[in-house]
Parts: C-alpha cells; sequence; structure tokens
C-alpha cells in the first residue's frame, strides 16, 4: 500500500478499482524519492478532477493520475497536473517517468542512489545558515543543488539571486556584486545596490568562483567574515544578511596552490562542500532526467522507448545534463509526430576535440618495467588518459583537475607519443 505522505484523488466509488493496481509501480519508485519535500508534495491517483487538481497546484504539489495502457505517455495536463499511462510489463520506464513527473516545479531529479544520498545532505545543510560549496564538472546541476537548499532553508521566502563569476569583466564585476554610488566611476550615472544587497535576507550563488579576480577575493572575504559590503565610491560599509552557495568546476585547492585562489577565502566558503559527480558516473539519474526533459520541452511525442534509453544509459556524457538536454531536444525534432522516441532519433554531440585511443599495448607493456622511474611514469600516463577521457578530450579541464599548467600536460602527452602510448597527434 501506498505510504501515508503519498494520497489518492479519486472519490471512494473508485476507491476498490485503484486499490493495488500500482502498488509495484509506487512500491518501486518511492523508495527512490527523496525525502519529505519530494514524497509529500506528489498526490496520486488515476483521475485529475480539475478542481481538487486545482487547489493542489496553488499548494505547490503536483497531482499524477495513473493508469496502465500499451500505448504509454507522459503528459503535462495542466499547472500542476500530469497524466502518466504505463506499460506495466516496462516498469523501468514507468519509475523514470513518475520520478521525472513528481520533480515538476524546479526541484532536482534523481534516481540514482548517489545522487539521492547527496539530496539527504543538502537538505540537512540546508536547514542551517552556513556556506556552502558545490563542487563537480560543468553541467551536472550546481545550479539546480544550490536552488534545492535555497528552497529547503529558513531563507525561502527570500530572493535566490544568481551570478556567474567568469561571464563578467573584472570592473564590472565588483559593481555588480557589492553596488556602486552614482558617479563612482565613468557611466555610473544612477546608483545601484549590487547583488548582495539585493539577495538580502536569502541566498546568493556565486557561480564559477574559482573565476574571481585575486583583486576581489579580499573583498568576498571580508563580506562573508563580517557580513557586509562597501559599495564602489561609498565610505560606510553596509550590513548584509546573505547565505553565499558557491560553485565552481575547478579544483581549489589546487587553484590555492598555484597562487590563484586565496587559502583564507577558500576555507571561509569550504564550510561544507558537497561534489556533484558527473552524469556517467551516476546512470540512475539519466533515465529520468531524459524524461523530465521530455515532459518540458514536449507535447509529442511523449514517451521515450527502451531501445532509446538503452543508447542513452551506454553514453559516456562528457557534456553531463547539458548534453542529454541537448540529446533529448534534437531528438523531439527528429520523432516529428512519433508516438514515442526511438533509438534512431537518438543522435550525440561531437565532442569538441577527440581523444585518441592509446595503442593496444603501451599501458600493458611497461608492466614489466624494471626501475621505478617506469613504474611513476607508466601510472601517470593512465590518469592523464582517464582524465583526458572524462573531460572528453578538453586539455585546460583537464590540466585544471590534475593540478598541473597546460604547457606541463603538453609535455607530458609528448612523452607520451614519443613512449608510443598516443597515435601522432593524438590528444592534441
Amino acid at each position: 500500500m501506498m505510504e501515508p505522505a503519498i494520497s489518492t484523488i479519486h472519490g471512494e466509488a473508485a476507491a476498490a478499482s485503484y486499490t493495488g493496481a500500482h502498488d509495484v509501480l509506487i512500491g518501486m519508485t518511492v523508495p527512490l524519492m527523496g525525502g519529505s519535500w519530494q514524497r509529500d508534495r506528489i498526490v496520486l491517483g488515476e483521475e485529475l478532477r480539475v478542481p481538487m487538481a486545482a487547489a493542489i497546484a496553488r499548494g505547490g504539489k503536483v497531482a499524477i493520475a495513473l493508469s496502465h495502457a500499451a500505448a504509454p505517455a507522459l503528459t503535462l495536463a495542466g499547472a500542476g497536473r500530469i497524466t502518466l499511462a504505463y506499460d506495466p510489463g516496462a516498469l523501468p520506464q514507468g519509475r523514470a517517468a513518475l520520478i521525472a513527473a513528481s520533480a515538476q516545479g524546479g526541484w532536482p531529479v534523481a534516481g540514482d542512489p548517489q545522487s539521492l544520498a547527496l539530496l539527504t545532505l543538502a537538505e540537512r545543510i540546508a536547514a542551517s545558515d552556513i556556506p556552502v560549496l558545490l563542487e563537480g564538472p560543468t553541467g551536472t546541476g550546481k545550479e539546480v543543488l544550490a536552488r534545492f537548499v535555497h528552497r529547503l532553508s529558513t531563507r525561502a521566502s527570500g530572493p535566490f539571486v544568481a551570478v556567474n563569476c567568469a561571464a563578467m569583466p573584472e570592473a564590472m564585476l565588483e559593481a555588480l556584486l557589492f553596488g556602486h554610488k552614482k558617479g563612482a566611476f565613468t557611466g555610473a550615472a544612477e546608483a545601484a545596490e549590487g547583488l548582495f544587497r539585493a539577495a538580502d535576507g536569502g541566498t546568493l550563488l556565486l557561480d564559477e568562483i574559482g573565476e574571481l579576480p585575486l583583486a576581489l577575493q579580499s573583498k568576498m572575504l571580508r563580506a562573508l567574515q563580517e557580513g557586509e559590503v562597501l559599495p564602489l565610491g561609498a565610505t560606510k560599509p553596509l550590513k548584509v544578511d546573505v547565505r553565499v552557495v558557491a560553485a565552481t568546476n575547478r579544483h581549489l585547492a589546487s587553484e590555492v596552490e598555484a597562487g590563484r585562489f586565496r587559502e583564507d577565502l577558500l576555507y571561509r566558503l569550504n564550510v561544507f562542500p558537497l561534489t556533484l559527480a558527473a552524469l556517467r558516473d551516476r546512470p540512475g539519474d539519466i533515465a529520468p532526467l531524459a524524461f523530465a526533459m521530455l515532459l518540458r520541452h514536449a507535447q509529442a511525442p511523449s514517451w521515450i522507448g527502451a531501445d532509446a534509453l538503452v543508447l542513452l544509459e551506454s553514453h559516456a556524457w562528457p557534456g553531463n545534463v547539458r548534453e542529454l538536454e541537448n540529446v533529448i531536444r534534437r531528438a523531439i525534432l527528429l520523432a516529428g509526430g512519433a508516438d514515442a522516441i526511438a533509438a534512431e532519433h537518438i543522435i550525440f554531440d561531437t565532442a569538441v576535440r577527440a581523444v585518441a585511443e592509446a595503442a593496444p599495448l603501451p599501458l600493458t607493456t611497461i608492466t614489466g618495467a624494471r626501475s621505478l622511474s617506469d613504474v611513476a611514469f607508466a601510472s601517470e600516463a593512465r590518469a592523464i588518459l582517464e582524465t583526458l577521457s572524462r573531460h572528453g578530450g578538453n586539455r585546460a579541464a583537464t590540466a585544471r583537475t590534475l593540478g598541473i599548467s597546460e604547457r606541463t600536460l603538453r609535455y607530458r602527452l609528448a612523452s607520451m607519443r614519443g613512449a608510443g602510448m598516443l597515435a601522432a597527434g593524438g590528444a592534441a
């Protein structure tokens, strides 16, 4: 039977016909959901009576009508109302679709145990007011997690403000963050409060914090330590009540060692780090995310076939969730008026740089090495190749992850080519 947190929205006369009809799907899905933040938001039933469903939507919940069908479909029936027709003989797809439906409203989509554990930890952290550092590759959903922390915090009624520290020139970024007085610089015809003050009483997401110029890092440290900002052109600091969530795809400890990031600022931000894994390392999220994107972008097709899901789940996803969304949107267009996305509609992105495959023997031939230097070289080469593969051949990202310069990486690759571990021109 269903858990108390999940109720039905049909009349008593229909209750007998409903009982047990969807228990298998519910029983295999509800344990995969998050805590009360997710389970208490969904209302399951077989009929969506409009007045009741409208009231549910106004309360911030989502009503999901379940039914059995040989031709499955996941459709948005209106604000806060979703219909899910699934094949009882294909429960994995039905489970993924139900997880996707339950996340409507901008909530995280999670079906992998690793992601669910992360969300459980984030829920506990949200109840406090400490800074949070989100680490992980580009496109893994750091902003979604930041919004999740905000929505479950005591600041949920306050503003959520996001700024990408890599997207603005240094001079503009300081004014954008801390504000400025009228006439503080050329072109400052009006005063501006800045994003710290705009987020007062709420949460400020500092995305790509690793790109913050060193000159601004000391001001950022003071804002975090003292809870105050000094606008450009002002002489007195202003108090702000802001929770900062920082996000980065860099390894900040390596940035500190390289002299590009202040150690004291890292300690201030790194009170509780949360690390998001690459999409390929959480395969249980792929199908639910694909269905969530289908629900977001398409009226038709309204389903993803098992053959297409097999392709999606076997892909390496160098572009993470952003690449998955590209693939689904492309598949929607290719499917045209079809009822479901099939394998022939799945076309993956072309990597920006192809990673040359290692020669068949190189790493194994060194297993007979007689010196420690040979063993170290083989181990280092393996780590470089694996990291290059994870980053889709992107040398800049690979160098950051390994904590070395791009120049050093080029030297290592050249040495590997000289040893026959890469084809000529490989990993260029």
